[in-house]
């Protein structure tokens, strides 16, 4: 089962991630690939993340560079 967190909870846990720096990845999301990372997942108006597909795809930005 995976492990998801709210954005408050995720920066709290992780605080290398700033709460904007996050939300811009979210919300910029199409364009740098989060999106189909699968990492971030929504129910209704709830935004959740992913922790290990979003470190995942902190990885494969890693490796692109």
């Amino acid at each position: 089962m995976p492990t998801l967190s709210t954005v408050n909870q995720f920066t709290t846990k992780q605080p290398a991630f700033t709460l904007g720096g996050l939300r811009s990845l979210i919300f910029n999301e199409d364009s740098n690939g989060l999106k189909s990372s699968g990492a971030v997942v929504r129910i209704g108006r709830k935004v959740l993340i992913d922790d290990a597909k979003f470190f995942a795809w902190i990885e494969s930005q890693n490796k692109a560079a």
